[in-house]
């Protein structure tokens, strides 16, 4: 048998290996690692991704319009330094002290195997199961190589403390959820497991709780970040149930209630409460499931496009022209909402250009609901005067911030609305100035010199 005849058998020719129509070339999903080699090339060439956290995650999900910032913490990309080369840098960041205390409170609360923390969970948590003994509850070791691995490990661990039972504390495990078609890597202070079965997260934050109470605006921010660990604990939670066989253990439940740790009053002794879950899981989850994918992002964005910064052989300053960098931003269409300031490192670069367009969501969600089809401040005054066409005014241009409303008209309601306002102004005023008594004219000074003379 020659050469040629020796590699015939291991050809395998089937009947439909014909070449593939185009159209079934590009409907074809892309696999995993081209997506990954597109955000490494948006990120530019050897920086490493920022992991997306629990925080970045939440805000994300309050503002699932926003296509720029779901684009960007898809790809890592760090706002923060993005914002400085942009020119409108960020105010963000936490004082060195508050991480200090935060670091020092955490270390007391899991002291002892976690002792206390278990006994927290127990006592808001536990649904009538006793707290262990001191070191009687099981801490399993999580130390593995990358996110992938810890939260392989992590998951491991969970699927074994099901089939164990009894109480285990797992200390900063890493959690996986996969976010507009990218995963994000969660780190929560720690995780509860019941003997029950039950999985509850464990928030330890350095505010303090006075009197049993703590601060409504940070409660309702620690709560939107434990709905996110929660509901990347139920990925897990449905896969190791469909891997445990029926009555090993028991069958593992994520809770709709986190346990919130803080110092007590304005000492350094733990307290703690619970904190209901299911309208942050619920919102979340609609939230979450609304964003528009990661690779459907980047491939509508032109094949150059790319947020690297061409940092210094320092590796902190941009040396890439800020003009550059704004034409790849303003690529990627943006919602701007005055809530940003608090949640997104770029909220000041687009509020700057929202302001430039004179867009109305400057001015808030609540006002840009209520205007309906009007896009720019110019678009209302001229429906409040009476003289919009439903033409873009020239002063305000198509930007990245626009809506894709149609433009309001005569008939809007929004129009007809803003000109009985805009009457119901003009009458008050003229009504007031109508009882304005007139004014005494000023006295002359020479006059007014004199008559204190003659007075005196």
């Amino acid at each position: 048998m020659s050469v040629v005849d020796a590699r015939l058998p291991q050809v395998n020719v089937f009947r439909d290996s014909r070449s593939e129509p185009a159209a079934a070339r590009e409907a074809r999903p892309r696999p995993a690692t081209g997506l990954r080699a597109r955000l490494a090339e948006l990120r530019g060439p050897g920086v490493p991704p920022r992991p997306l956290d629990a925080r970045a995650l939440a805000a994300l999900a309050a503002n699932p319009g926003c296509r720029r910032r779901a684009l960007l913490d898809g790809a890592g990309v760090d706002k923060a330094a993005l914002a400085r080369a942009l020119g409108s840098p960020a105010p963000f960041g936490q004082s060195q002290f508050a991480i200090a205390r935060g670091h020092s409170f955490e270390a007391r609360v899991k002291a002892d195997g976690g002792a206390e923390l278990i006994r927290l969970a127990a006592e808001h948590l536990g649904g009538g199961a006793q707290a262990p003994e001191p070191g009687a509850a099981a801490t399993p070791d999580l130390s593995a190589a990358g996110p992938q691995g810890r939260a392989a490990r992590t998951a491991l661990a969970l699927r074994e403390a099901a089939a164990r039972g009894g109480w285990t504390l797992l200390d900063h495990p890493m959690l996986a959820l996969d976010v507009a078609g990218s995963p994000a890597y969660l780190e929560p202070d720690a995780v509860v497991v019941h003997p029950d079965g039950l999985w509850s997260v464990i928030e330890i934050k350095s505010f303090p709780m006075i009197d049993g109470t703590a601060d409504t605006a940070k409660v309702g921010a620690a709560a939107r970040q434990s709905a996110v660990y929660a509901l990347a604990l139920e990925q897990v939670a449905e896969q190791v149930a469909r891997h445990t066989p029926e009555g090993d253990g028991h069958a593992p439940r994520v809770g709709d209630r986190a346990l919130l740790v803080c110092p007590k009053d304005f000492s350094n002794l733990p307290a703690a409460a619970p904190v209901d879950l299911r309208k942050q899981l619920a919102t979340t989850r609609r939230q979450l499931a609304r964003l528009t994918r990661v690779d459907e992002l980047a491939a509508a964005l032109p094949e150059d496009t790319t947020f690297d910064l061409r940092l210094a052989d320092d590796g902190k300053t941009a040396t890439r022209p800020a003009e550059e960098l704004t034409e790849a931003v303003e690529s990627v269409g943006a919602a701007y909402a005055p809530e940003c300031l608090a949640t997104c490192e770029l909220a000041f670069h687009c509020r700057g250009r929202a302001r430039e367009a004179g867009l109305v969501e400057s001015l808030g969600r609540g006002v840009r609901g209520e205007l309906g089809g009007l896009r720019t401040v110019g678009e209302v005054l001229a429906a409040a005067s009476g003289t919009a066409d439903g033409e873009r005014t020239p002063s305000a241009p198509t930007s990245a911030y626009a809506s894709e409303d149609a433009p309001a008209t005569h008939d809007d309601p929004a129009a007809e609305a803003l000109r009985r306002a805009a009457a119901l102004r003009a009458e008050a005023l003229a009504t007031a100035s109508a009882h304005v008594p007139a004014q005494a004219p000023a006295p002359d000074p020479a006059s007014a010199a004199r008559e204190e003379t003659e007075c005196r």
